[in-house]
């Protein structure tokens, strides 16, 4: 079978692979629709996604959903033909951070498509591959394979949101306007925000923040006053969410926030040391958090969107096959024309 494999930054190429065989508790599942993810593009420019760097090739993707084909015979709860969308996430349920339930946090998780442990866990970017029965959703036939591969970005968006406690009439402040930071504006408004405002550099995401649920739109590069003067009186947002990704972003959440107020860090921020205004964290007793991937999450995203009380259709800017691979990925790091990219075998 085709798959689409990252040996090192720049060098993804699409080659043959084994066909997966489901054990006792897996499934075997056709590959129709696959979401290139931000740290996708960060394998595929970079060789690696924050501290988690490419030792060996490796298939991409963690963003899926499918059509079962044939199912383990230990499986009661799926059957061949069933459509659904995919929990990357597999947590081993016994270490000291699966115990005390934060299973996101996992020592030894197994998540498709990541570089974090040797050897790496390959994903799910080919013809085939096999999940573990209780990973598949189903999903009904009004939503799209394109739509449920979305379970898993929501799902980073409502555990971001979960993780910021209540923000019920809060006034929120979303720095990068990337498919998590416009889902977590969804997320936010869904949740009872009042206030959400999203920046950018540019103004084609911004768009669609305003789409999925901003309230407020802001290119920070073209009319910088409009957030600085947020920061006057130390800070107005109850909640400054980090979804960049930059240092700059970064500082522009700290000095926005008010005092007592909370900034949560939910984009990869480069490895190693990143400067930042700190000190200010202090004297304004900020809750400085971070947020990583989800857990429960991804059974509510999946409701979510079958329910339509969010729609991603605004999101879903394009659609490429394996045989232009490398221009599926060119076209997904180019905010001025993409948003969400997806991919499919043909």
């Amino acid at each position: 079978m085709k798959a689409c494999v990252i040996r090192k930054a720049r060098e993804l190429v699409l080659t043959e692979a084994p066909d997966p065989i489901p054990g006792p508790h897996e499934v075997l599942i056709r590959l129709e629709a696959g979401g290139i993810c931000g740290s996708d593009l960060h394998y595929f420019f970079d060789g690696g996604a924050g501290d988690f760097r490419l030792r060996e090739p490796m298939i991409l993707g963690h963003e899926v959903a499918g059509t079962v084909l044939d199912v383990g015979s230990e499986v009661l709860r799926v059957a061949p033909g069933d459509r659904v969308a995919v929990d990357p996430n597999q947590p081993c349920g016994t270490c000291r951070q699966c115990r005390a339930g934060r299973r996101n946090l996992c020592d030894n998780v197994r998540f498709y498509g990541s570089a974090a442990h040797f050897p790496h866990v390959q994903g799910v970017f080919s013809e085939r591959f096999v999940a573990p029965a209780g990973n598949c959703h189903a999903i009904p036939p009004s939503l799209s394979f394109r739509e449920a591969a979305c379970a898993e970005p929501l799902a980073v968006a409502f555990h971001a949101v979960a993780r910021l406690g209540s923000v019920w009439n809060a006034s929120v402040l979303i720095v990068g306007s990337g498919p998590i930071g416009v889902l977590i504006a969804a997320a936010a408004r869904m949740a009872g925000a009042a206030r959400i405002m999203v920046t950018d550099l540019i103004d084609e995401p911004l768009r669609i923040a305003l789409a999925m649920g901003a309230t407020e739109a802001v290119n920070v590069q073209a009319e910088p006053e409009r957030l600085a003067a947020h920061r006057e009186g130390r800070g107005v947002f109850d909640i400054a969410v980090e979804a960049s990704g930059s240092a700059a972003g970064l500082a522009a959440a700290i000095e926005s926030t008010r005092p007592g107020g909370t900034v949560l860090q939910v984009g990869t921020l480069p490895g190693g040391q990143v400067a930042a205004p700190l000190s200010r964290v202090v004297p304004k007793e900020l809750r400085f958090a971070g947020t990583f991937r989800f857990d429960g999450e991804y059974g509510h995203a999946v409701a979510a969107l079958a329910s339509r009380r969010i729609d991603v259709a605004p999101l879903l800017t394009h659609e490429f096959t394996f045989g232009d691979l490398e221009q599926a990925f060119l076209t997904a790091a180019d905010k001025r024309r993409s948003m969400k990219v997806s991919l499919r075998p043909s």
